[in-house]
């Protein structure tokens, strides 16, 4: 994987709105969470040219969208890019994508939910990209950022040597809705659930592998497009997966994880990671859908499957970088990034 510069302070960085025109529609939230990623890492923020555009003319000009990925990519100022919230049509950018333009410019890409998309690009062209957190939610926390997100930041992109073990979250987290557009939100700090740490599932062994996967309804979009990874690429590989906001009922999780299973994919990966849902909905029902698919119904009892994790819809989050090794101890009971993801 070519890997981009890690950040200094005072670097540039762009935010962009590649699906959902969320930071165009509700002004104020968009501007806390620029003021917040400024003041906190000492960077300075500026928008691609159509990032502030309304959710409706977003949603009208997908090759804007794009677009404004590619100019932000060949602006030699410019050190990273920051998605400012996810949505559901990103999907309709991959004509417009040029991978040469990204191979040729590797920048930090940060983002997740249907920012899957625009990762599975960075992967095509063979760049390091990251799924983390977006303007609109981990930047723009109400009251300040949590602990944990500001060090996974500055842990993660202020730094050229790899993250090592990541910790799990002991703060407590949070996925409560608070409306964004009402300006007395802002100064309400969410409600936070007691962290109960990763549930290790089942597997004895430690493995290693490149990290790849994302949003698990997301990977849905991306299936038969030039973009998807073949069943036998996934080989050898640590996926991670995680459901969005819309608490994906049981029954659906467990009819594409069959399909995961049906196309080799599951016997191919080295090993599994699951991001907590949201609200925590149907963590217990996903746990014995995944034992029993990945376990009873394919026999393979001693693929490592992690669950239960801090990345994903719920806040804080830590970032995880694309075609990059980690690795699984079970034994241990621990997660690891152990190759440096930027230079």
């Amino acid at each position: 994987m070519i890997k981009p510069n890690k950040l200094n302070r005072g670097d540039k960085i762009a935010t962009i709105s590649l699906s959902w025109g969320g930071a165009g529609d509700i002004p104020l939230r968009y501007e806390i969470g620029k003021k917040q990623l400024q003041d906190t890492f000492d960077v300075e923020v500026v928008e691609t040219t159509n990032a502030l555009k309304s959710a409706d003319w977003i949603y009208k000009n997908p090759q804007a969208r794009a677009d404004d990925l590619m100019e932000a990519l060949e602006d030699k100022s410019i050190k990273a890019i920051f998605s400012n919230i996810g949505g559901e049509d990103s999907i309709r950018t991959l004509p417009y994508i040029d991978l040469n333009v990204i191979k040729n410019n590797p920048k930090i890409f940060l983002g997740f939910s249907d920012s899957t998309v625009t990762h599975f690009c960075f992967y095509k062209a063979g760049v390091t990209s990251f799924y983390g957190t977006s303007i609109l939610v981990g930047f723009a926390e109400n009251n300040g950022m949590h602990q944990y997100q500001i060090d996974d930041i500055n842990a993660t992109f202020f730094n050229n040597a790899s993250r090592g073990i990541i910790l799990p979250n002991k703060d407590g987290w949070t996925s409560e809705r608070l409306e964004w557009d009402v300006p007395a939100n802002q100064k309400t700090s969410r409600k936070l659930a007691p962290c109960t740490g990763w549930r290790f599932l089942q597997g004895t062994e430690t493995v290693q592998g490149e990290l790849l996967g994302g949003c698990f309804e997301v990977l849905e979009f991306l299936k038969d497009t030039d973009y998807w990874v073949k069943p036998n690429d996934w080989k050898g590989k640590i996926m991670f997966i995680e459901t969005s906001e819309v608490k994906m009922k049981p029954d659906n999780f467990r009819w594409i994880l069959r399909n995961f299973a049906a196309s080799r994919i599951l016997h191919n990966v080295a090993g599994l990671l699951v991001g907590r849902p949201y609200d925590n909905k149907y963590a217990q029902d996903y746990d014995d859908i995944l034992l029993k698919v990945i376990k009873d119904e394919e026999g393979l009892d001693n693929l490592p499957i992690v669950t239960g994790m801090d990345f994903g819809h719920t806040c804080p989050t830590f970032s995880i970088p694309y075609g990059i090794m980690g690795e699984i101890n079970c034994a241990k009971k621990t997660f690891s990034i152990i190759e440096n993801a930027l230079l």
